[in-house]
């Protein structure tokens, strides 16, 4: 199969685009002008809310830089501000009806990034399955380099709709490869102009994707698909599978032989949603989250979490990960809530330094032909890596019957729930949606205040009665989640230092933020006047 061929299979995207005014040259701009002034107890009264787990860390390190500190100018302009925030968001309106002739559950999507790491290692991608029904949205947060994200963003929608397909649509589009016909598309993609594909890889992936639907027309339960659940729940694993194949195994050239080897030994957590007509269903394999904003008949709203985080903070996740290794490990396998005292999240896709033998680790990369240093690769095996395997990016799958009190769903990467709870980031979506600013009532508790507390109370109220400055809800809570001070105001010195600073500071004081915020088409969901 051509190049071209392969490049149009997977790069099938929708009209549905929105541009947008500033460029991600404004960062560029903004950074090579500052003068880099702040000491780190100054850059950390910057960090929003205190709530990062690496700040001792962090002044560690700073406090062992031997050369001076340079000094950091952080006077950037509201329009230097807006432009950094804006330039990589995005908004879509979905077509009221599917291709199937059947009412949308989902009026608009708004989505962003901003980038801490250098470059950003976060993705996100979202795309309408065009062989059965429903839409995919999917956010990804990579550690250890931005290649698993990059190519679990491109592939993991393909596995899921494939897996969803019926025997008789999976052989239409084996039939189609083989005659060298117009393979039907299988995703409408909804692509932000910043985001790319590795193109190079293009053919490989065609081809494994090709194997994977003729394993599932091989066997002889698939009949009408797996359900939503099951696809979403194998197609994790099977790409998982795949990466770690890939990397082990000789390719057509060099660049994809690197580029599977980078992919499979960093890592990857996902959170994925599919919504059609009978709900919700939330694929989640590591810390992203996605949070549904409930809004009741009486006005209030409220947070319902659809997924639940994969770390030492999940008890659960804990008696999951201790069960599957001898109790002589008991004390090594979670060390300082990290598992094997080196990785946060307890599930994710790549990885293989947690995954593989030591002996296959070894041979990988002393025989595999790459250039370990250019790729940024190096031989190490975690602590007390005594019974392998430690991580697998099996998810765990919920589902939600969408009600008409479903207004909207946020799907982000933990940058953003770093700095915002649950209740939090569904109060400034709803706020941003409605207009309206939520003000607590005043508790029987604080009825007996001092002057000087009744004014924090009053200034917080202020700060919330402040009108949104993004038409996008994403860029909203990123605003939001940077900026704000302790009394819930918007402070623009403290948004411009968190914007400021440069690449080798960034990472210390806020991670990579990844939001989509989903509008539901609450109409859909009311019970007719006969029931």
């Amino acid at each position: 199969m051509s190049s071209n061929m392969c490049t149009r299979l997977l790069c099938h995207v929708g009209s549905g685009r929105l541009s947008v005014c500033f460029s991600a040259g404004w960062y560029a701009r903004c950074s090579s002008s500052c003068h880099y002034k702040v000491l780190h107890s100054q850059a950390r009264a910057y960090s929003s809310h205190g709530r990062r787990s690496d700040g001792d860390s962090s002044q560690g390190r700073m406090q062992g830089l031997s050369t001076p500190v340079p000094e950091l100018d952080f006077q950037l302009s509201r329009l230097q501000i807006d432009g950094v925030l804006r330039a990589n968001e995005q908004s879509v309106r979905i077509p009221e009806f599917d291709r199937r002739g059947g009412p949308s559950p989902v009026l608009k999507f708004e989505s962003n990034q901003l980038a801490a790491n250098s470059p950003l290692e976060d993705r996100r991608s979202t795309a309408t399955c065009l062989q059965t029904r429903g839409m995919l949205f999917g956010v990804f947060d990579g550690h250890g380099g931005h290649a698993c994200a990059q190519v679990v963003s491109e592939r993991l929608h393909y596995y899921i709709a494939v897996a969803m397909m019926s025997e008789s649509g999976l052989e239409d589009l084996e039939a189609a490869m083989e005659t060298l016909r117009p393979v039907p598309p299988i995703l409408q993609w909804y692509k932000h102009h910043n985001d790319y594909n590795y193109r190079e890889s293009a053919s490989l992936y065609v081809n494994h994707l090709r194997v994977y639907w003729q394993e599932l027309l091989a066997s002889e339960e698939h009949g009408d698909g797996m359900s939503t659940s099951e696809a979403l729940s194998y197609a994790f694993q099977r790409l998982d599978t795949d990466l770690s194949l890939e990397a082990q195994v000789p390719l057509a050239n060099d660049l994809m032989h690197n580029t599977a080897v980078q992919a499979a030994f960093a890592g990857c957590t996902a959170c994925v949603a599919h919504v059609g007509p009978d709900g919700i269903y939330v694929a989640n394999a590591g810390d992203c989250r996605a949070v549904l904003g409930v809004q009741e008949s009486d006005g209030s709203w409220s947070a319902l979490p659809l997924s639940q985080d994969h770390n030492a903070a999940n008890t659960a996740e804990l008696q999951r990960v201790h069960s599957q290794h001898p109790s002589s490990e008991h004390q090594t396998v979670i060390v300082d809530d990290r598992l094997l005292g080196v990785l946060m999240p307890l599930r994710a896709f790549g990885d293989v330094r947690f995954k593989w033998s030591r002996e296959l680790q070894q041979s990988v990369l002393e025989s595999g032909g790459c250039d370990l240093e250019a790729l940024n690769l190096y031989q190490y095996t975690p602590p007390n890596y005594l019974t392998p395997p430690y991580l697998e990016a099996t998810p765990e799958v919920t589902y939600h019957r969408l009600r008409p009190q479903d207004r909207f769903m946020i799907l982000a990467s933990d940058g953003l729930w770093d700095e915002l709870d649950n209740e939090e980031a569904v109060r400034l979506v709803a706020e941003h949606l409605t207009g309206i600013h939520l003000q607590a009532p005043v508790s029987a508790s604080q009825r007996q205040i001092s002057l000087g507390q009744m004014h924090q109370l009053l200034l917080r109220r202020r700060a919330r009665a402040t009108p949104a400055l993004d038409l996008n809800a994403a860029t909203h809570l990123i605003r939001h989640a940077l900026g704000t001070n302790e009394y819930g105001e918007m402070d623009q010195e403290r948004l411009a230092a968190m914007l400021a600073l440069p690449d080798d500071l960034a990472r210390m004081y806020r991670d990579d933020i990844t939001v989509t915020v989903v509008y539901f088409n609450s109409s859909l969901n009311k019970p007719s006047r006969n029931n």
